[in-house]
């Protein structure tokens, strides 16, 4: 059983690192429910909330190699325990903002905040915390108790919207995000336990070797179609339902569905990854993905379709973080993993920044999502079959046989 065998700071750092990402990520992924009432009370366009969210996720994309280089230096404990600061101060500004600018400011704290506390740093120390046979295994379980958050979170925040100003929303998010700081603490006891890899490596030259390794690359590629995909969907589903006729309650129930059909994904994503090649399971993901969207948003929604549709991609969504970091693991070891993910999580970023501002752009131009989700489907059946095809090690050719003696 996985769970046998585990100490008391073992035990620590994995709930540690559950909370965060549960906070982190469910946080992160309910902002998308401020659209509406934000917009109205603030008289600003929904390209402007968007481009909020954009610059969140583009400065978590940038400073998450930078943090990560500092967490394999200085220690998780210390990089989480700023993040978690750094968020409060994120939200709090959201709280009493008056205009664009305000929010705009409050995602780029929130952007740095998300680099210090949630899926790169909290399972670099899962994975510094057990073993390499436990390893699959137990980022699934963790990431899978970090979908708690996003099942739980998003439909408290509707009911705070629909009865009171956004403001004590965004005051909510602020008292959740206080409560990662005792999370991050636990979570940085990785730091106590060795870091696997080539000691004699430094960390410029690790770099250097995994921006020459074609798995690497390729996976980071298709690591921007996630980001693209999955914040559009955040973002612009409850403005969508909305449009649509749908009762607002609609939009946070489907993120909802999503957080807790992520605990299901996750966890068979960690056992799959066990037992069978990562760069085919991340190409399939893809795959499938946009095959949903495309079953979803060709035809009217109706609340049926829509939590029907919340749990197939909730199956998909967060079941990406444990083959991803197993796979950097599997690649490098855990010495620098911190960087590398940050490294890869620049390409998702910036694919999460186009899914957020380029679909309110889109919306603002045509008054419709229908140019949005197409194009997000094309390029996510393209990742897919390109993870497949070209993110696995390399061949090696068949050694040639050894000549025949000619006989007589």
């Amino acid at each position: 059983m996985i769970t046998s065998g585990i100490s008391r700071q073992t035990w620590l750092i994995l709930i540690g690192a559950g909370v965060l990402l549960s906070l982190g990520m469910g946080l992160r992924q309910s902002l998308g429910l401020f659209l509406t009432p934000v917009t109205s009370d603030l008289a600003i366009t929904a390209a402007q909330f968007t481009l909020a969210i954009a610059v969140q996720n583009v400065v978590w994309g940038l400073s998450q190699a930078p943090v990560g280089a500092i967490a394999d230096r200085f220690g998780l404990r210390v990089t989480m325990l700023v993040g978690a600061a750094i968020y409060v101060i994120g939200l709090s500004l959201m709280a009493a903002a008056d205009g664009a600018i305000a929010l705009i400011v409050s995602g780029a704290l929130i952007g740095i905040a998300l680099s210090c506390t949630a899926s790169s740093l909290a399972l670099t120390a899962v994975a510094r915390a057990v073993s390499e046979e436990r390893r699959s295994q137990t980022l699934g379980i963790v990431s899978a108790a970090g979908s708690v958050g996003t099942l739980l979170i998003p439909l408290a925040t509707q009911g705070l919207l629909a009865n009171y100003a956004w403001q004590i929303g965004a005051l909510f998010f602020v008292l959740l995000a206080a409560a990662m700081l005792p999370a991050g603490f636990w979570a940085g006891g990785a730091d106590q336990i060795p870091k696997r890899g080539d000691a004699k490596t430094t960390m410029r030259e690790m770099v250097g070797q995994a921006f020459r390794n074609r798995r690497f690359l390729v996976m980071s590629g298709a690591y921007f179609v996630c980001g693209l995909n999955l914040v559009f969907l955040s973002t612009h589903l409850p403005a969508y339902l909305a449009i649509c006729g749908q009762d607002p309650m609609l939009g946070a129930e489907a993120i909802a569905v999503i957080g807790g059909m992520n605990f299901v994904g996750s966890l068979t994503a960690g056992w799959l990854g066990a037992r069978y090649p990562k760069h085919i399971l991340l190409g399939l993901l893809y795959i499938l993905r946009a095959f949903v969207f495309t079953a979803y948003f060709a035809m009217p929604p109706t609340p049926a379709t829509t939590l029907l549709f919340a749990a197939a991609m909730g199956m998909l969504w967060l079941s990406v973080a444990p083959l991803v970091s197993g796979l950097v693991a599997e690649m490098f070891g855990t010495r620098y993993m911190a960087t590398l993910l940050g490294f890869a999580f620049v390409m998702h970023q910036a694919g999460s920044s186009l899914g957020a501002w380029g679909g309110g752009l889109i919306f603002d131009a045509t008054g419709s999502y229908d140019y949005a989700w197409k194009i997000g489907v094309l390029i996510g059946f393209a990742a897919g079959v390109v993870q497949i095809l070209a993110g696995g090690p390399e061949r090696r050719p068949d050694p040639m046989p050894a000549p025949r003696l000619a006989t007589t």
